[in-house]
């Protein structure tokens, strides 16, 4: 990077772990953004597939952090938010593909909802945009998250309005405060950190705004797999611990009954499509880690700055939006002090 360069408004990170093609495309996308002032930092988890030495178009500042091991997504993220010099931060997955304007309409959202300053993006699928990939993160007061509006029509892609948090696969974040708030919990290692972080962010007074008009096209666990063993029982064991955690006292004992109703029925979901043992093994997991997970809560607890009330006021309260993926994007309150 040239030393006489402005110091970049955003801080783009990327995390590859033998993502094939997929990593040549997302480069190439952000090489092609109309915004200017931005610095791209690829963090390599000690990739074997040869995709870094693929990249063919590529941004004017550009930095590979390559590492010894597989940090995990979560902990390799946090490597490239303490290295940038942006502002803000934004995180694409390597298997995304931003459209040029993706950067411009995050931070003109802010500029036009500076309550609101984590930002999600509208995913689409990137092998058939037809379809979406998220809407926004959205959160069921009885511990469970999804992506908003998976697998449903485009056509049904809300305005803009407040989400519960942004997918971690296109996001934006106030750099110092991602960084200030411990960024994305290193213990998670890969899946349901974006949730954690925008759990805690909320907490601590931040809001997320869903923004239509900054599109990126994402294949989605194109590594891992969606269904894989990895997948389910990182999911599992990773959203126990972010209910656990976050989750103001009052309302985990008044939604904990609901809450092992779901697991039983995760399990049993699991049993008719051969995930039983990798979804046990996740409670199992997440059970084990509790103690480290309650003490992290007492810290939290020490710097929260809502009222339960305002907490639970970004949750999903009906169960039947999270079994059918639906979308929850609300309208824009009015915006100024409280």
């Amino acid at each position: 990077m040239n030393d006489a360069a402005p110091a970049p408004d955003i801080t783009v990170v990327v995390v590859n772990y033998n993502s094939g093609d997929y990593l040549k495309g997302c480069i190439a996308s952000l090489a092609r953004q109309t915004h200017p002032n931005f610095e791209t930092i690829i963090v390599d988890n000690n990739s074997t597939d040869g995709s870094l030495e693929r990249i063919a178009e590529k941004p004017s500042r550009l930095i590979v952090l390559r590492q010894s091991e597989n940090l995990g997504f979560a902990r390799a993220n946090n490597v490239g938010a303490r290295a940038g010099k942006g502002a803000w931060l934004a995180l694409l997955n390597p298997d995304a593909e931003a459209e040029p304007g993706w950067l411009d309409a995050m931070m003109q959202a802010v500029v036009e909802h500076p309550d609101h300053r984590m930002v999600s993006s509208l995913q689409l699928n990137l092998h058939n945009p037809t379809k979406l990939d998220g809407a926004g993160d959205n959160y069921l007061a009885f511990g469970y998250a999804w992506r908003g509006g998976f697998g449903h029509p485009a056509s049904k892609a809300p305005p803009a309005g407040e989400c519960f948090g942004p997918c971690g696969a296109a996001a934006l974040y106030p750099r110092g405060v991602f960084l200030e708030a411990g960024g994305f919990d290193e213990r998670y290692f890969c899946y349901h950190e974006d949730v954690d972080i925008a759990f805690r962010l909320r907490l601590f007074g931040e809001k997320c705004q869903f923004a239509p008009t900054a599109r990126i096209r994402h294949a989605g666990s194109a590594v891992t797999g969606r269904t894989s063993r990895f997948s389910i029982f990182h999911g599992v064991r990773n959203g126990v611990w972010t209910y656990v955690k976050n989750m103001p006292g009052g309302w985990l004992a008044l939604t904990l009954p609901v809450w092992f109703l779901g697991a039983i029925l995760l399990l049993i979901r699991g049993l008719f499509r051969g995930a039983f043992r990798a979804t046990w093994d996740g409670f199992i997991a997440a059970f084990q880690g509790l103690g480290p997970m309650f003490k992290t809560r007492r810290e939290l607890r020490s710097r929260r700055g809502l009222t339960p009330s305002n907490v639970a006021s970004g949750f999903t309260w009906n169960p039947f939006a999270y079994i059918g993926r639906q979308i929850d994007v609300r309208p824009f309150q009015q915006e100024g002090p409280e």
